[in-house]
């Protein structure tokens, strides 16, 4: 790999001893690469566009793996997945860094990523792991990255305690090595929009002013954030209040319990200087994301109960920020359904390194789409694959009308499909689209209870990324129905060197 050759080649003399050493294991030869050696600049890439041509081919995902609320009492655990297809253990699970029981892990992000590429002392070495719902957050070591180990637990009771919060959910890290967590609760579970600052500096320890909001209230719910510091901005969603999204979704609680708002973020103030009222179009705005390029004032966030995408803009006349949706995905009428139309359920989306394409995963109706967003204001489909759903061909629910086509269901290498596409994560070159199938235990509980007795899987889609379009990759399946413990509920996922949705450039 031509990044490889060019951060390793020079390595110091303390290592060379090491390499000679060792028996050049694979193992071995990744913990060197991991190791501090003489460079002139931080983690990650100078440029996303740097990121897609020079970054290599990811070799290693992590993926979150969740017994929490299935009835099996085991730990969560962080999985280490082998995606190189050179390897003897191709698409199998090589390592499994348990948590603890009822953790409910979801997502995790980097102590660096490309915002600290301009310093040369700073390097990608651990993930940040904060659990929905124990509350606690993990800090692991990828010294060896094809065995991450726990050095640190900050425990969710005393945060809920001590700074009245809970539910954690996205995990960023800044250009000046402070790590970002975003919560959705207060100490009492209900809705708070917060967000919790840990200082890599100082062992990740609570950093002197650990609260990011000036006013230390912060919104009403909580969920995603994404910044763009040329900008001096933050855009943050909301999903809504713990105490009723935790327990299933219940549609009678949407106009009380549920989101529909963007906060628009002073970055260095900490204030919220806009909120934009989304309405009946984007109700539960979920992901959210920035274009890579640091100083674009376009984004996008998509709007999961609506199956909107939501596209959010700098006016430049007005110096506000507007909200349009400009990509809608009509519900579906479902005989046994018991909503009038089954929604997409837009639960997930990226934007590939060149900001060209943008993907996005429906749960319920059970499809991958491909975007072309060249125009931002105007997307393009260019490619669209089911993968199951729940009105697949054989589930309880079918179309009432003669015009909707029931979707098969895939099974690469003989391994059925469960649920529907939910977190989906790009390669670097953008040629390779992981997708897992699990939302969130309770969700998952709801809508696909036979995932829970069969598990998830990670399949990948190969992209076509000149003239658009996808399609599944047959040769590749990780079963997580086959773990040791017993069927695994797989979530998100991330690559040692980082990807579309951890690396913010400034």
């Amino acid at each position: 790999h031509a990044r490889s050759r060019a951060h390793y080649v020079n390595v110091n003399a303390k290592l060379r001893p090491k390499l000679r050493d060792t028996r050049h294991t694979r193992r071995n030869l990744l913990s060197v690469m991991a190791a501090p050696i003489e460079k002139s600049h931080g983690p990650g890439y100078k440029t996303p566009l740097d990121a897609m041509k020079n970054g290599p081919q990811e070799t290693i995902v992590y993926c979150t793996a969740i017994y929490t609320g299935t009835g099996i009492n085991k730990p969560d655990y962080l999985a280490t997945i082998d995606v190189d297809s050179k390897s003897d253990t191709y698409c199998e699970v090589i390592h499994r860094t348990e948590l603890a029981v009822g953790d409910e892990c979801h997502h995790f992000g980097w102590d660096a990523c490309s915002s600290c590429f301009h310093n040369p002392k700073a390097r990608r070495r651990h993930l940040i792991m904060p659990c929905m719902g124990s509350g606690n957050v993990y800090v692991l070591s990828t010294e060896d990255l094809r065995a991450p180990k726990i050095v640190k637990q900050l425990d969710g009771q005393e945060i809920r305690e001590r700074f009245d919060l809970s539910f954690p959910h996205t995990s960023h890290c800044l250009a000046d090595g402070t790590v970002m967590i975003s919560y959705m609760g207060n100490g009492a579970s209900q809705g708070r929009g917060d967000y919790l600052l840990l200082d890599s500096k100082k062992d990740f320890g609570y950093a002197d002013n650990p609260i990011y909001s000036a006013d230390k209230k912060g919104t009403r719910y909580g969920y995603d954030f994404w910044y763009q510091p040329r900008l001096n901005v933050m855009i943050s969603t909301e999903w809504g209040n713990p105490s009723a999204f935790s327990k299933g979704f219940d549609p009678s609680l949407i106009e009380s319990s549920y989101g529909s708002r963007l906060y628009v973020w002073d970055w260095e103030k900490h204030t919220v200087i806009q909120e934009i009222e989304l309405g009946a179009a984007g109700l539960i705005p979920l992901e959210i994301r920035f274009h890579h390029k640091p100083d674009s004032p376009h984004g996008y966030v998509a709007a999961a109960l609506s199956s909107a995408m939501i596209h959010f803009y700098l006016d430049d006349a007005t110096k506000k920020w507007k909200a349009d949706s400009v990509i809608q995905v009509e519900g579906v009428d479902l005989n046994g359904w018991a909503l009038p139309t089954c929604p997409g359920l837009i639960t997930d989306f990226l934007i590939s390194m060149d900001d060209k394409y943008l993907y996005f995963a429906n749960w319920l109706h059970g499809d991958v789409r491909q975007y072309d967003i060249s125009d931002p204001f105007k997307p393009v489909l260019k490619g669209q694959v089911f993968l199951g759903g729940v009105y697949q061909e054989g589930s309880a629910f079918s179309p009432s009308k003669d015009s909707v086509r029931r979707p098969k269901n895939p099974s690469p290498k003989g391994v059925k499909i469960q649920g529907g596409p939910q977190m989906i994560q790009l390669s670097l070159d953008g040629k390779r689209l992981y997708v897992t199938n699990s939302l969130y235990s309770p969700w998952d509980t709801q809508f696909y209870p036979e995932m829970l007795q069969k598990g998830s899987q990670m399949v990948r889609m190969i992209c076509d990324i000149e003239k658009g379009g996808m399609k599944l990759d047959e040769t590749f399946v990780v079963d997580f129905g086959k773990e040791p413990n017993g069927p695994a509920l797989a979530h998100e996922m991330r690559y040692p060197g980082g990807d579309c949705t951890s690396d913010i450039w400034i």
